[in-house]
């Protein structure tokens, strides 16, 4: 778990377009790694890399195109093959393939346990004396932290996607709703006069088991002191008493029916009937749900276009919680490569980002 200290959920012009030319960057030295070591995918030859991402539609995939794109042109003789793979697909497709000694030279990956595991079976590169160290200062510690396992560096990380709430300002106006909740107590309420208004309030798509846990999740940021979170994640040690409030948070809220009819058999991306779908065609107020929602509610619309009236707001305070009620939980999307099976290497001059 991540903390990220934040009030506004999008960066200013200025802001955007620096984080872009440093993830640019980012890649661009993941790719080169992976160039120069080779790796256990089905690329063919040395000079074929393969690339594995999530982003299937709209400006993400074209992103990692562009990206592809700019690389071979800046790494001669150099094939990037990108291949866009379906976000609640992509984890068992890669471990599969990784299973078969098949997998991508480049894969988007979002650390913890599973990563742990790649590195514990020899799958990954340990890059840590690899990283150009002006790409390094543009990024967040807090981003390779969760890609740091025992010292060593095994992913470079292209995004940070802060959490919270996404909702529709038109559907809170129809509610009568004027403020933003800024506390549980205020976000019962809202969901409230939602219903009275005829609106499902929250969307959640629990069949995917992940849009569900983000609930308890920051339940608990806002339970449990950075100090606790910090010990009980690194040691999977959680006996302290804010976990066990974090569900009964979680369980109190839940009895007050927030969430959509169906939300247990409900998807979070794939299609109008899912959750980020739900917020798109106005058949919900509200999605707790990474910054990445932008995109895939955008994808979603009668018209695939952004949502004109989409807001976003922190996850509220917990009355006597210990955590900061300014912290956000966010997600950190990055790139790792396989370690090198043969000798071959891409010119060195070609690997500047």
């Amino acid at each position: 778990m991540m903390k990220l200290c934040a009030h506004h959920p999008h960066p200013t012009r200025s802001r955007r377009r620096r984080v872009a030319g440093v993830m640019a960057g980012v890649l661009t030295a993941s790719l080169a790694l992976a160039a120069c070591g080779g790796g256990t995918s089905g690329g063919g030859d040395d000079n074929t890399l393969t690339l594995w991402h999530n982003a299937t539609t709209g400006p993400g995939s074209e992103y990692w195109e562009t990206i592809a794109s700019e690389f071979e042109a800046s790494h001669e003789g150099v094939t990037v093959e990108v291949q866009a793979i379906q976000n609640e697909d992509l984890d068992g497709k890669l471990q599969t393939a990784q299973n078969a000694g098949e997998g991508p030279d480049v894969f988007l990956a979002r650390g913890g346990g599973k990563l742990r595991d790649m590195v514990d079976a020899g799958l990954i590169l340990d890059i840590s004396d690899m990283i150009d160290e002006t790409v390094a200062a543009e990024v967040p510690e807090g981003a390779f932290s969760a890609y740091t396992i025992d010292d060593g560096v095994y992913a470079m990380p292209t995004s940070l996607q802060p959490g919270g709430i996404y909702y529709s300002k038109d559907l809170f106006d129809a509610a009568g709703i004027t403020e933003e909740p800024t506390t549980i107590a205020e976000l019962s309420d809202a969901v409230a006069k939602l219903k009275d208004s005829g609106t499902s309030p929250i969307a959640l798509g629990a069949k995917d088991a992940w849009p569900a846990a983000h609930w308890y999740y920051f339940f608990a940021l806002r339970e449990c002191s950075q100090d606790v979170l910090e010990t009980s994640l690194s040691e999977l040690e959680f006996s302290d008493q804010c976990w066990v409030d974090a569900g009964q948070d979680l369980a109190d809220f839940a009895g007050t029916e927030p969430f959509n009819s169906g939300f247990l058999t409900t998807s979070a991306q794939q299609g109008a009937g899912s959750s980020a779908g739900m917020v798109a065609n106005h058949q919900a107020a509200m999605e707790l749900m990474g910054t990445w929602n932008v995109g895939v509610i955008a994808s979603l619309t009668p018209d695939e276009q952004p949502l004109p009236d989409l807001r976003w707001f922190p996850f509220p305070a917990v009355e006597g919680g210990e955590g900061d009620p300014t912290a956000i939980m966010g997600g950190v999307d990055a790139t790792p490569a396989p370690p090198p099976p043969r000798p071959s290497c891409v010119p060195s001059s070609s690997t500047s980002s």
